[in-house]
Parts: C-alpha cells; sequence; structure tokens
C-alpha cells in the first residue's frame, strides 16, 4: 500500500505528455500533425482516465484505511533552509483529484465533437492538458510553495483559454481582465506565504500548523501580523474562486469555448479557491477574526450572485453568476466550520454546473447557424425558446441540472445546500435568513433561465432546411464516425436574414433561396428524434459524442448526492463521504460526524424546499408558455391598478432589473475609479513630471545661458573696470555686513 502511495506523483504528471506531443508534433512535422489532428483527443482522454483510475484506487484505499500519506523529498538544501517538494494524499486531495478528472474526461469527450470545426482544435487540447496537469498538481500539492507554482499555472492556462479565440476584441478583452484581477489575489497570496514563514520558519502544511497553533497558544505570535498574513492567503482565495470583491472576472471569463466555462469555471479551476481555504482551515480556524471574514465573504457573495443572475440574457453569464453565488454558499460553510459540508456541495455543485454548462453548450450549438456565430445571438436566451421539440435529450438533461441547483429534492444540491441551511441557522440567523432567501431567488433565476430557453415557442423563426446526407469530408473522429466539413458561415448566413424592428425580434425573410451543393455539404446533420433517415434541420439535437458526457453527468447529478446522506438510526447509515473525511491529523472536521434522523431532516428540509418550490412558482408565472413572447410580462401590474402603488411597482422593478443587468454598477465603479480614476492620476503625475521636475532642471539650464549671455556683453577687456567692479560689489557686501552686524547688537 505505501508502494502505491509513494508513486502517486504520477497523478498529476499523466495528461502533460499529450501537451508536449502536440507542441513538438505542430513545431516538427505541423502537416502530419493536423492531418490526424482528431486522434489527438484519444491520448488525451486515455491519460486522464488513468489518472482517474490512481485517484479512485487510492481514495478507496483511504476510506478502508482511513489514514494520510506523505511523501517528500529534497530540492533545495542550504545551511538552516531546506526546501522539500512532494504530495500529500488525504480526503481533500482525493476528493479533488476525482472531481477533476471525472469532470475532465467528460469534457474532453464533449470537446472532441464541439471544438471538431474549430482551426484551433490541437492548441485546445494542448492547453486542456496542461491545465489538467496544473490543477492536479495543485491539489497533491504538499507545501504553500508548491501549491504556488502550480496556482500560477492554472492562473497562466485560465488565460490562454478564456482568450482562446484571441482574435476576437472581446475574449482578449476578457483573459487580461482575469488575468489582472487574479493577479491581484496572486500577490495577496505570495505575501501571505512569505508572512508565514517568516513567523514559522516552515511552509510544510505539518510544521505549519503545529507551530502556529503552539504559538497561538502560548501567546508568542503577534496576532494582528497573523491575521495580516491569514487575510493575505484569504484574497489569493478571493480571486481565484470569484468571491466579492474579486468576482467581475468570471463573467466575461464566458468569453472562450462553453467546454472552458464547464471545466475550468464550473467544476474546476474556480474551486481551487476553496481548495485553499479548505486546505489551510486549521490555520484559520485559530484566528477567529479570519472565520467571520470568509463567512462573511461568503454570504456576501451568495446573495449578489443570486441578485446579479436575475435579469441576464446570456445564458452562460447567468450559469456564470450562479457559480459565483453557489461558491459563496461553500465558503458560507468553510467560515462556519462546517468542513464536510462544504465540500459536500463541492462536490453535488461541480457535476451538477458542469451538466448545465455543456447543456449550454449544446444549446448554442444548435442556434449558431439560425441567428449567427456572434455570442451575442448565440447565447442570447431572447432569441430562444421552444427548443423541447428540437433538442429534447438536452432539455431533459439540462431541466434536471437545473432542479438540482435549485434544491428540490432528491437531486445532489439538495442534500448539500440543507445542511448549509442548517448550519448557518446554528451559527447566526441572519446568515441563515439571507442564505433561504437566496434559496428563492436561484430557484427563481434558474427556472427563469429553463423557461426561456425551451418553454413556448422559438422566438425567431427560420426556413425549415432538409437535404440529404453529404460524403464530404475532412477527417476521421476519434469515435469512428465521419464529420462533414465545417460549416461556411458567410455562405450559411447568406441564406439567412434578421431584421429589427421596434426593438423586437422579427422573423427571417419569406423569401425562399436555393442551397448550392456546396452549402449541403458543410452542414452537419443529425439523426431526427422521430424518423429514420438523416436530416439537416435547425435547431438540432448534439451529435452523440456531446450528449454521452451528459447522460454521464446526469448519473452524478441524480445520484452522488447519496454519499453525504447522513441518518444514524440503526437501519439506514451509510454516510460514505463522513467516513472518507475521518479522522485526519491535519484538519479539524466541525460537524462532520453530526447525524440526524428523519424528523430533524424532514423539518428542516420542508422549509427550504418551499422556498425553491415558491420561486419556481413565480418563474412559471412571469415566464411560462402564456407569457414567453417577453412582450407581455406584466402579469403582475395586471392585479395593481394604475396609481401610486402601479408606479411604485414599475420603479421597484426597473431598480431590480437594471442593477442586475448592470452587474450591480460594479464594473461601471471599478472603471471609474480605477481605471478612469488610475489614468487620471497617471496624467497629473505626469504633468508634474514634466513641468515642474523637468521644469526647474531646464529652467536652471536656460536661466544659466542667459545670465552668461549678458555677462558676456559686459566685459570690454580693460583690467581696470574689472577691478572697478570686483570693488564695487566687495564694498557693497562690507556695508551689509556692518549693517547687520550692528542691527544685532
Amino acid at each position: 500500500m505505501e508502494h502505491t502511495y509513494k508513486y502517486a506523483w504520477i497523478i498529476p504528471f499523466l495528461p502533460f505528455p499529450v501537451t508536449m506531443l502536440i507542441g513538438f508534433g505542430l513545431l516538427l512535422i505541423p502537416a502530419a500533425t493536423k492531418n490526424i489532428r482528431r486522434m489527438w483527443a484519444f491520448p488525451s482522454i486515455l491519460m486522464l482516465s488513468i489518472a482517474m483510475v490512481f485517484s479512485v484506487n487510492l481514495s478507496i484505499r483511504q476510506i478502508n484505511g482511513n489514514f494520510i500519506y506523505q511523501y517528500l523529498w529534497s530540492w533545495t538544501v542550504n545551511n538552516d533552509f531546506s526546501l522539500e517538494f512532494g504530495h500529500l494524499i488525504d480526503p481533500l486531495t482525493s476528493i479533488m483529484s476525482i472531481l477533476i478528472t471525472t469532470v475532465g474526461i467528460m469534457v474532453l469527450i464533449y470537446s472532441d465533437n464541439y471544438m471538431s470545426h474549430d482551426q484551433g482544435y490541437l492548441r485546445f487540447f494542448a492547453y486542456m492538458s496542461f491545465f489538467n496537469t496544473s490543477m492536479l498538481g495543485l491539489v497533491t500539492s504538499s507545501n504553500l510553495i508548491q501549491i504556488y507554482i502550480f496556482w500560477e499555472l492554472v492562473g497562466m492556462c485560465s488565460y490562454l483559454l478564456i482568450g482562446f479565440w484571441f482574435t476576437r476584441p472581446i475574449a482578449a478583452s476578457a483573459c487580461q481582465k482575469a488575468f489582472v484581477t487574479n493577479r491581484i489575489g496572486d500577490f495577496g497570496l505570495l505575501l501571505g506565504i512569505l508572512g508565514l514563514y517568516w513567523i514559522t520558519g516552515s511552509l510544510e502544511f505539518r510544521d505549519l500548523f503545529e507551530i502556529i497553533n503552539n504559538l497561538f497558544h502560548n501567546n508568542g505570535i503577534d496576532s494582528l501580523f497573523a491575521t495580516l498574513c491569514a487575510s493575505f492567503l484569504f484574497v489569493g482565495a478571493v480571486a481565484k474562486s470569484a468571491q466579492f470583491p474579486l468576482h467581475i472576472w468570471l463573467p466575461d471569463a464566458m468569453e472562450g469555448p462553453t467546454p472552458i466555462s464547464a471545466l475550468i469555471h464550473a467544476a474546476t479551476m474556480v474551486a481551487a479557491g476553496i481548495f485553499l481555504v479548505a486546505r489551510l482551515l486549521p490555520l484559520f480556524i485559530v484566528i477567529p477574526y479570519i472565520m467571520n471574514l470568509i463567512s462573511l465573504i461568503g454570504i456576501i457573495t451568495v446573495l449578489l450572485g443570486a441578485t446579479l443572475a436575475l435579469a441576464q440574457r446570456d445564458i452562460k453569464r447567468s450559469l456564470a453568476y450562479s457559480t459565483m453565488s453557489q461558491l459563496g454558499y461553500i465558503m458560507l460553510a468553510l467560515g462556519i466550520g462546517s468542513y464536510r459540508t462544504a465540500l459536500f456541495h463541492l462536490i453535488t455543485h461541480a457535476y451538477s454546473k458542469a451538466l448545465l454548462f455543456l447543456g449550454s453548450g449544446s444549446i448554442i450549438h444548435s442556434m449558431e447557424p439560425i441567428v449567427g456565430y456572434s455570442p451575442d445571438k448565440s447565447q442570447n436566451m431572447v432569441l430562444m425558446g421552444g427548443l423541447t421539440k428540437y433538442v429534447p435529450i438536452t432539455r431533459i438533461t439540462f431541466l434536471l441540472g437545473t432542479l438540482s441547483i435549485c434544491g428540490i429534492p432528491p437531486l445532489a444540491c439538495f442534500w448539500s445546500k440543507d445542511e448549509i441551511l442548517n448550519d448557518s441557522w446554528l451559527y447566526l440567523p441572519i446568515f441563515a435568513i439571507i442564505a433561504s432567501f437566496t434559496t428563492g431567488l436561484t430557484a427563481f433565476y434558474m427556472f427563469r433561465m429553463y423557461l426561456l430557453t425551451f418553454d413556448g415557442h422559438l422566438r425567431i423563426h427560420f426556413q425549415n432546411y432538409s437535404t440529404t446526407k453529404s460524403s464530404s469530408f475532412y477527417s476521421i473522429s476519434l469515435w469512428g464516425k465521419e464529420v462533414p466539413k465545417a460549416v461556411n458561415r458567410n455562405l450559411l448566413l447568406s441564406t439567412l436574414s434578421i431584421t429589427n424592428k421596434n426593438n423586437k425580434v422579427s422573423f427571417f425573410s419569406k423569401d425562399t433561396y436555393q442551397i448550392d451543393d456546396n452549402v449541403k455539404n458543410r452542414i452537419r446533420y443529425f439523426s431526427t428524434y422521430f424518423r429514420n433517415k438523416y436530416t439537416y434541420t435547425y435547431p438540432h439535437e448534439s451529435d452523440n459524442t456531446m450528449l454521452f458526457p451528459l447522460l454521464v453527468l446526469v448519473l452524478f447529478t441524480l445520484f452522488v448526492g447519496s454519499i453525504g446522506i447522513n441518518f444514524d438510526q440503526g437501519v439506514i447509515d451509510f454516510d460514505l463521504l463522513s467516513k472518507w473525511l475521518t479522522p485526519s491529523t491535519y484538519f479539524f472536521h466541525p460537524n462532520s460526524n453530526d447525524s440526524s434522523d428523519w424528523y430533524d431532516f424532514l423539518k428542516n428540509a420542508v422549509f427550504s424546499v418551499s422556498i425553491a418550490l415558491f420561486g419556481l412558482f413565480i418563474a412559471s408565472i412571469l415566464y411560462g408558455s402564456v407569457y414567453s413572447s417577453l412582450q407581455n410580462l406584466d402579469l403582475v401590474n395586471s392585479f395593481v391598478k394604475k396609481g401610486p402603488k402601479r408606479i411604485l411597482l414599475d420603479q421597484v422593478k426597473s431598480v431590480i432589473y437594471n442593477w442586475s443587468y448592470n452587474r450591480g454598477y460594479i464594473d461601471i465603479f471599478y472603471t471609474k475609479i480605477f481605471t478612469v480614476g488610475i489614468r487620471r492620476l497617471a496624467e497629473r503625475i505626469q504633468f508634474f513630471d514634466r513641468h515642474i521636475i523637468d521644469g526647474i532642471t531646464n529652467g536652471v539650464g536656460v536661466a544659466s545661458f542667459f545670465i552668461g549671455e549678458g555677462v558676456k556683453y559686459m566685459g570690454g577687456g580693460r583690467v581696470s573696470s574689472y577691478l572697478f567692479l570686483y570693488l564695487s560689489y566687495v564694498s557693497v557686501f562690507l556695508l551689509i555686513f556692518l549693517f547687520s552686524k550692528e542691527k544685532l547688537q
């Protein structure tokens, strides 16, 4: 067993050879590498699958043995300083490793088809493999400096993946925004690491936690300085997990391809901040102010993310704000000491949100040929609706993911979110009230998203084209299925027209266009749900390689919540998560072994589920099929007669809508204060430097020049004249000296 744990370091580096091979292939034999580009998905998926098998095996051993393993080797030794690298296998590591590998495999399978027509297909898989390596290295790190190295690599991969379509200015701007925002957190993390090393003289978690606890117990540490260092560490987690106030990068990060959004910004990279807080919880828990700060930031993020998602039109941005809010729940749980509950919700949310992001990608994939390949149109829920009959499988999977995030039993997130609410009531009732209210908001905006997308009628009418199956192919897929050539966007869009009049979405042109063979050969095909022949129709269901990950993630969404069901009545006692997490010499697990009976559970669950159902009910009223045209969403107004109440209601709706749609004005505030403010300050400093500092220096030089020129014309060449002037100056100075001396006496 020890031999198995000793070589667990290989897990992070399994996906890395794929990145190297693709890179060397593009440099040395680019033509051959590109000709078999669809085959590169196979080693990417294979290597990550092997890493998943290793992770699952280690987790099973851990559950059965209940112990932690750490393996270290010296990297640098100099006098009293020793820097060791290694790997730490504990419950937190195994949980994160399984999350990263399982979700990563589903995303890679999905991406093989989703990115098949993209010119950057090879670059995409190279980035993804390198990202998986960085993230697995992060969660298996045994000390803070090793975490920081992989932390920066994860940030670099995020920058590359968000800006994957860097030729689009908005994508280039989004990756820069994410990079700069995360640099703030990374700088704080670095300061915190250096401060803790100054205090303890160690970077290893075991030594770090023991020394800090002993120093606090013996009053041998400056609590203010320790609190400051811990706060800097938390700043790094705030930026990476998109917590308030460093959350502004997450919605813009949706400019990357949808599989990237599913992997990085739903289940993996944003969980790195949560992972860091969970890893350092034994340090934070001895500093009460830090725990209060963590819970406060968590509850603010919970409410803020939910309110900002209420009026978003972009389906991926809505999911991004939902991610932000749900991560706030996890941060709240960590702040109140509910370690087990936080990890439980991290697991359930990761699979449910990955399902929703991949489902949104399937929706976007079906809408792009109709509304155009601009994200402003293909991701706009206002242009959708009535997709149920076109994408039935995607619709079912998306609905289950939506209900899970809403907290509807028996889906995964219900079990974990309900525990967070219960623990919040025990910690601070005001936090529980806000978290419970946000549960209703979550149900409202998630079901609003579902209804706008699938309910009612398609709000864009289109010409339904049908033709025969194409025989023109450009590459062979990993899955043994021939894939048609990429859609010629210009030719396809030339047959369609969208007009905008009076702020209403209009129909496509009624003129009939003859589609030539070139266009037919470039349109993807799919098998309809109710016919036995291949047809081309839009919107259309995704291919099997995109539906397979959705169906697998549905299984996780349905059943992964069972690992944390915590009843102990002599009949039901299968809380696998608690057994997984205990015991641990590195972590303190408050609330990890608390069990409840059916009565207490149902009593608490009825309240939270009732709030969620109320949110679903309001969303169904406002955005149901009868009112899905988006021009008749005034049902609430119909119950209020014209007058002061109607005016007040309109004002409240306007304030809420503007707050949500404009992202809480936080981006505007940052732009004015930081971007514009710093630029103006730089202009003032430049003016002072150019005209004052440089002006004085240049003025001295110019004055010397003019004085020299003036003195030049005073000289006549006579020594007697020079002596006369000299004696005159001396006489004047003597008189001044004698006069001042008499005054002093």
